[in-house]
């Protein structure tokens, strides 16, 4: 398992507490972003699309896994 950094771990806990959380596709958010994305590489985070300029963002069983260690 890749070891896990302070922000992702944030963000993995966030959709552990809130469930499935939607998100811009537009890029603007740099740091959430690039977060999400390094989650998503990594399998933690699924994307998908929600609607009109939105993703749909939800957590795995290794997303939960990775924030309970």
């Amino acid at each position: 398992m890749s070891q896990i950094l302070p922000q992702q771990k944030l963000l993995l806990e966030l959709l552990i507490m809130s469930g499935d959380i939607g998100v811009s596709d537009s890029g603007t958010h740099e740091i959430l972003d690039r977060t999400l994305n390094e989650c998503v590489d990594a399998g933690w985070v699924t994307l998908s699309t929600f609607g009109a300029g939105f993703n749909k963002a939800s957590i795995t069983d290794q997303g939960r896994a990775a924030a309970a260690n």
